[in-house]
């Protein structure tokens, strides 16, 4: 069982390289050297040629020979079962003519390729023949010797998978990966092996990636059977052939191709041509000359549709140069009014200047004026509060002296108890006065701390000022130093009023025979009493005139302050005339860019005129465009900016923006697509097309 499973998987990759046909179509070794023989008369072919050729042939006849004797071993021809050595020792044989038949048709193909694309002197399309049955047979080479991979939907042999590989041993070959992959067209793995070895040809690094896999053939074990033909020396020199493909450049389309769907068969009339007589050399010649009058003549065709091109393109110019002309002289008095109404506007800013600095200079005067009567205003204030102070000072003295009475009445208080008791209410009523005169001064204080608060106010909204308020600082904190020694004397009686009530406490017993003394005593306070009170009254009025004078005060600070808005806001206005000023010179400055920009387009125009007419001349050759030549995009002719780059024309070497050259085609001299406009997109794709069709 386990032989004729051998067999049978023999005979299925067999199968799917060659096919059996009938014996009788199969030709002989010898019809094949009498055909050879009769063929050597033919001038065409080289010696070379023609023996690989032969060898070829022969080896063919061999492969057809024991692809019979593979298909009696599977059972399609009767013919008696072999032994497992024969079985082997034919599947090497079978394997080494297949490889040996390989490696001449690649060097068939590879020798033609290379001397129809040299007598061709031009880039290969893939439409070219010999290309084609280039790709076919290697092909044949790196699907010989595949190793079958069973998956979920079947069974898998593709090339595609070695050539994986290159990507990661050699990271040059990512860009073709990727581009590969990213085609939408390519559905299958043969597809994609197909247009790798496309991209790996247009970069000439075929034979370069091919060797890289056969310097790690440990990898490749796991794709090819060990007869494979790149698992042997076959491979190796099959690399070293390809090295001379780097000499022909292609140019190869993968969209719109069918890569999937091609079947690779190889076509053997490419290398067996025959002669033609010499009847038929003189009739190529004739037609071959009627081609070239063709030709001429379909050229002078074109050159005369290029020249008229071209006059219709120097009348829209000569067309599109009166009108710049119109719109420069548009431009011109557009200029001329526009510098009018500029000096009007420079007249209009220094007449609100001189109206600004006048004003400036009533409101500093006036504010020198208000400052001075705020000064007066001060000094009147200073006078009532010396004369305040004077007033107190008095207070204390009489106060000291009742005090010192006091104390001699206490001494005398020592008889009679109910006197003391009236004595003890008389002390609590001129302790109601004394409170009541604390609230008073406390009330004093509080009207000098808002005057100090006021006076600060006013040197924040005056800092120019600050010397005569930083004086009239100075006289309130000496105030409010005399205020903590006034202060600090009160508590001083107050000890003293408890030491006197104690001593009171003591000596009553003393008081009582001197009561009617006392009383007398305490009429004449009464009256001083009375005389003290008529006193805080007049403190009191003087009090509400100070109050008055502080409203004054404060009006007069509001005042100040409404016209410093004032200030601030002509400040304003003469920020907002300067911020016109600029975007005046803004607009002035744009204008006179926009003139040198109409004057460059007039100039460029002049010289697209003259580089029509030498195109005219030259018919041919584009130039490369520096970056500092091109101002605006060639098609749509915006211009450019930091938002709108510049971008070449990889086939024209004209600069466009990236809207007008967003396509990407591959070029003869790029083997990766490279941007182009959208001219020589359209140009390019017809050309293509014209090619193929």
């Amino acid at each position: 069982m386990a032989e004729g499973e051998g067999c049978t998987a023999a005979a299925a990759e067999i199968k799917e390289d060659f096919e059996i046909i009938d014996k009788k179509q199969i030709p002989t070794a010898t019809e094949l050297k009498h055909e050879e023989k009769e063929k050597t008369e033919e001038g065409r072919w080289s010696a070379p040629i023609l023996s690989l050729a032969k060898k070829a042939s022969e080896n063919l006849a061999l492969s057809y020979g024991n692809a019979l004797k593979s298909a009696s071993l599977v059972g399609l021809i009767p013919k008696p079962v072999s032994t497992d050595s024969t079985a082997k020792t034919s599947a090497r044989g079978h394997a080494m003519e297949e490889r040996a038949n390989l490696m001449n048709m690649v060097k068939l193909s590879i020798k033609i390729l290379i001397q129809s694309a040299l007598s061709l002197g031009r880039t290969l399309d893939s439409d070219f023949p010999p290309l084609q049955q280039f790709f076919v047979v290697l092909e044949h080479c790196l699907k010989h010797g595949l190793k079958v991979k069973k998956t979920f939907i079947g069974q898998n042999k593709s090339f595609f998978g070695p050539l994986e590989l290159v990507e990661k041993l050699c990271p040059e070959a990512s860009d073709i990966a990727t581009s590969v992959k990213n085609l939408p067209e390519l559905k299958t793995a043969v597809g994609r092996g197909r247009a790798w070895l496309y991209l790996a040809l247009m970069q000439k690094k075929l034979a370069d990636y091919l060797k890289v896999l056969l310097d790690h053939k440990h990898l490749l074990s796991e794709f090819y059977e060990p007869d494979a033909l790149m698992m042997e020396e076959e491979g190796a020199v099959i690399v070293g052939l390809l090295v001379g493909l780097n000499v022909i450049d292609a140019n190869l389309c993968l969209k719109g191709e069918d890569l999937d769907s091609q079947v690779g068969v190889i076509d053997f009339s490419l290398y067996l041509k025959e002669t033609q007589d010499s009847d038929d050399k003189q009739d190529g010649g004739i037609t071959a000359v009627l081609d070239q009058k063709h030709y001429v003549e379909e050229l002078n065709r074109h050159l005369s549709c290029t020249v008229a091109d071209l006059q219709n393109k120097i009348d829209c110019l000569e067309k599109t140069n009166s009108k710049l002309q119109e719109e420069l002289a548009a431009a011109t008095d557009r200029i001329g009014s526009l510098q009018e109404e500029q000096q009007q506007l420079k007249q209009q800013n220094e007449l609100i200047r001189e109206r600004s600095e006048k004003s400036v200079e009533v409101t500093k005067e006036d504010t020198k004026v208000e400052l001075d009567t705020y000064k007066q205003s001060r000094q009147g204030l200073d006078e009532m509060y010396s004369d305040v102070w004077k007033q107190l000072k008095e207070e204390k003295k009489i106060r000291l002296e009742l005090e010192k009475e006091l104390e001699l009445q206490i001494g005398m208080k020592t008889e009679m108890e109910i006197a003391m008791k009236l004595l003890e209410k008389d002390t609590h009523e001129k302790q109601d006065t004394l409170v009541a005169l604390r609230q008073q001064l406390e009330e004093v204080k509080a009207i000098n701390l808002q005057m100090f608060h006021k006076s600060q106010n006013a040197e924040s909204s005056l800092q120019q000022k600050t010397e005569a308020i930083s004086s009239f600082e100075g006289k309130t904190n000496e105030m409010m130093s005399s205020m903590k020694q006034m202060e600090d004397r009160l508590q001083h009686a107050e000890k003293a009023r408890h030491a006197a009530e104690e001593r009171c406490n003591k000596m009553k017993q003393e008081l009582a025979g001197r009561l009617d003394t006392c009383r007398q005593q305490m009429s004449q306070l009464d009256s001083k009493c009375s005389t003290l009170e008529k006193e805080l009254k007049s403190e009191k009025e003087q009090r509400q005139t100070l109050q008055r004078e502080l409203h004054q005060e404060k009006d007069a600070a509001t005042l100040l302050k409404t016209e410093l808005q004032q200030m601030e806001g002509l400040k304003k206005e003469l920020r907002k005339l300067q911020d016109e000023k600029q975007q005046l010179e803004k607009v002035c400055e744009e204008q006179e860019q926009a003139l040198q920009e109409m004057g460059l387009h007039l100039s460029q125009s002049k010289l697209k005129m003259e580089d029509i007419k030498e195109v005219n001349k030259a018919l041919k050759g584009h130039t490369w465009l520096k970056d500092d030549e091109a101002t605006h995009c060639k098609q749509c002719e915006k211009e450019f900016s930091i938002s709108r780059r510049k971008h070449h024309c990889r086939n024209c070497g004209d600069i466009f923006c990236n809207t007008c050259s967003s396509n990407e085609l591959a070029l003869p001299s790029y083997p990766k697509p490279v941007r182009v406009c959208d001219t020589c997109h359209t140009l390019l794709l017809q050309r293509c097309s014209s090619n193929s069709s």
